[in-house]
């Protein structure tokens, strides 16, 4: 029996408008001051009062810039989409249209932990359909497209890392809040450190 394919071209290009999109639609949910609010408060205060905000337009578009750069870089190895792979990049695509809904409540809600835990939930489960799709990828193409079991395990790590880091700041908010809120910037720290033990071992490969 033939597996009917698609075009990974419209895949491509469809999954790059929805981050476009989704990466857009953050810089909604930072507030523009009424003039009433302007003429009250001074404009030092106003912009203290959306630290907030920007703090959850910050971290969610890295956050997504991440997943973006990634999902371009595991395209490069798919030859076949597969009607299997487009189902997953579906539902990655979904837990990735949630973003803006849950960043909204994150920042609406800073100083409380339920809409915090409910954001780091949905980066959670963002990180479980990514390491779900580099894995199918992986075995899926078995080599033949340069996808080395040294990529993988790259790319897996990565995966990985994002997926623990949020899964952390999702059970340290009923404990330590304050420390859950920043915790998210050994992300970028720990991927530093991921990348460049790889780096080096491709190096040796070659």
């Amino acid at each position: 029996m033939i597996q009917e394919t698609y075009d990974k071209t419209r895949v491509i290009n469809f999954s790059d408008a929805v981050f476009s999109i989704v990466m857009t639609l953050l810089i909604l949910e930072v507030g523009v001051p009424s003039i009433a609010t302007l003429n009250k408060l001074s404009f030092g205060a106003v912009l203290a009062n959306r630290i907030p905000d920007f703090i959850g337009l910050v971290v969610s578009f890295l956050v997504s810039a991440l997943y973006w750069i990634g999902h371009i870089k595991l395209m490069k190895f798919v030859s076949v989409v597969t009607g299997k792979l487009l189902w997953i990049n579906i539902f990655f695509l979904l837990t990735i249209v949630l973003l803006p809904f849950s960043t909204a409540m994150y920042v609406n809600g800073f100083d409380y932990p339920g809409p915090f835990m409910f954001y780091c939930i949905n980066l959670a489960v963002i990180g479980v359909f990514n390491l779900i799709m580099t894995r199918y990828v992986y075995y899926s193409e078995n080599k033949k497209t340069g996808f080395t079991r040294v990529l993988y395990r790259w790319y897996r790590a990565r995966a990985i890392n994002v997926l623990i880091i949020w899964v952390l700041a999702a059970l340290c908010t009923l404990v330590f809040p304050m420390f859950a809120r920043v915790i998210f910037v050994f992300l970028f720290v720990v991927q530093f450190l991921i990348d460049r033990r790889f780096k080096k071992k491709m190096t040796l490969a070659e």
